[in-house]
């Protein structure tokens, strides 16, 4: 019989529970996202004007790449607090601080109004942004995971991830209309600030919805154990959930970091670095690359829960692995679609790869879920995944420029991608299947009660 934190919520409830993780995590990516576009953009010109053109853009990627830095520490701060007084509260903060810090930026004076204070003051904020949606993920899937049951929470764990195509797709389409409707002197001027100061009204909706739901079973009931535990000895200090996630699970943190690293990786190239490869080396304009990446993103919405329902079928491994070896011989077909300077041939390039990116993005959520105890499973999930991501996706685009610039070819991109495919498929195929796990049954060290007790028996039949 499932217990009270294991059994399932009802519809409704369960409907509004992913619905507050999938508007929460998509506010979140449009903030993060839309900082990027922005940067491209305008804020070369607004924040570093003293610099040579491409120096102010640089500049302005650096203070791009300075969010991903942040996030690590916020994985560790939130994971700390969200394993200690519950996820929902922290999902909360999480979103008032980046919500909070993009609507700041909207107002912020620029570099012809305070001088050299305009870019430190987007700089603080970018770290705001980082360091808030460091701690944003691991709370969206945990919060969704542990109120369902196992036999489909790949299927509805996978929602809170449709948030960064559909953070993507909000922001760039905010910043295409704005584009399009007003001058450069306009957009350059005020037109700029409107996505950002958008983001306030966005925040206010997610707030409502993410108010409204309840904190999950699962951690209610671990807090009311590890609390019992407590008042029966004085001397049971619980430790903290970082140092119990470093001597308990430090296998699986550097399993859920190889599996990013192909997943990080392969999507920024796919959709930030196709931008200067389709422009520089296959002379595409930047509005039809952006077009092929909008088409790529719609579909790559559309996919994820699907690979996460096949995960609930076949287990996640297979469907992670799949999706890394995918993308591995995708690569070399990918770059010489682009080369074809084709609108459909991109499109394809693009959709294919994203495709194949969803059958490793989508069982994330639940498998990285199943491989912590609950009392700190919010500090592990977040620490495999952010860590990952410094390493991984955050100098991606950048290390691709620098090998086209150096070799003036795709070819050694693509082994690029392909050498982190290699890590992920080593860190998937040494993990275990995790998809029949109760996560309320989970151990410190990461094995399901029956599992371990099944074991047990196995090597007790041996010895006899």
């Amino acid at each position: 019989m499932a217990s009270a934190a294991t059994a399932p919520p009802t519809p409704n409830n369960l409907r509004r529970i992913v619905a507050a993780s999938l508007i929460g995590t998509t506010i979140e990516w449009y903030d993060f996202f839309l900082y990027g576009s922005a940067a491209a953009l305008v804020f070369n010109k607004l924040f570093f004007p003293d610099s040579d053109p491409l120096v102010g853009t640089l500049l302005s990627f650096l203070t791009y790449a300075v969010g991903f830095a942040a996030r690590p520490l916020g994985a560790l701060v939130f994971g700390h607090y969200g394993d200690r007084i519950g996820r929902k509260k922290l999902l909360v903060l999480s979103l008032l601080l980046m919500g909070g810090a993009t609507f700041a930026i909207g107002l912020l004076p620029t570099h012809a109004t305070v001088g050299a204070a305009a870019p430190v003051l987007l700089t603080a904020l970018r770290l705001v942004q980082g360091f808030a949606l460091g701690g944003e993920w691991g709370g969206a899937v945990l919060l969704v995971s542990e109120h369902g049951d196992a036999r489909r929470r790949g299927f509805w764990a996978s929602w809170p991830q449709t948030g960064a195509p559909a953070g993507q797709l909000l922001a760039t389409g905010v910043l295409s209309f704005l584009t399009a409707v007003l001058s450069d002197a306009a957009f350059g001027s005020w037109g700029w600030r409107i996505p950002f100061l958008l983001s306030g009204v966005l925040v206010v909706v997610g707030l409502w919805i993410r108010l409204s739901v309840d904190e999950s079973p699962v951690f209610q009931e671990a807090l009311e154990r590890a609390e019992a535990r407590k008042a029966a000895s004085a001397d049971d200090a619980e430790k903290l959930p970082l140092v119990s996630v470093l001597r308990n699970h430090w296998r699986d943190v550097l399993v859920a970091m190889g599996a990013r690293m192909a997943e990080n990786i392969s999507y920024y190239v796919i959709t930030a670095f196709i931008l200067v490869y389709a422009t520089e080396a296959a002379g595409v304009s930047k509005q039809t690359a952006l077009n092929a990446v909008l088409i790529g993103s719609a579909v790559h919405f559309a996919v994820i829960p699907a690979w996460g329902a096949l995960s609930d079928r076949i287990g996640r491994r297979p469907v992670y692995l799949f999706g890394a070896a995918g993308i591995g011989l995708w690569m070399f077909p990918f770059f010489s679609l682009v080369d074809t300077a084709s609108f459909g041939n991109l499109v394809l390039a693009v959709t294919v790869g994203l495709v194949l990116h969803g059958a490793m993005y989508a069982p994330q959520a639940a498998f990285f879920s199943e491989m912590f105890a609950t009392r700190m499973r919010y500090s592990g999930a977040s620490i495999g995944a952010q860590f990952a991501s410094v390493a991984a996706g955050a100098p991606a685009p950048l290390i691709a420029t620098a090998l086209l610039a150096d070799y003036d070819s795709s070819t050694p991109i693509a082994l690029y991608v392909i050498a982190a495919v290699v890590v992920t498929l080593i860190a998937v195929g040494v993990a275990k299947e995790t998809r029949h796990r109760d996560l309320a049954d989970v151990t410190a060290d990461g094995v399901a009660g029956a599992e371990k007790k099944a074991t047990a028996q196995a090597a007790d039949a041996r010895t006899a």
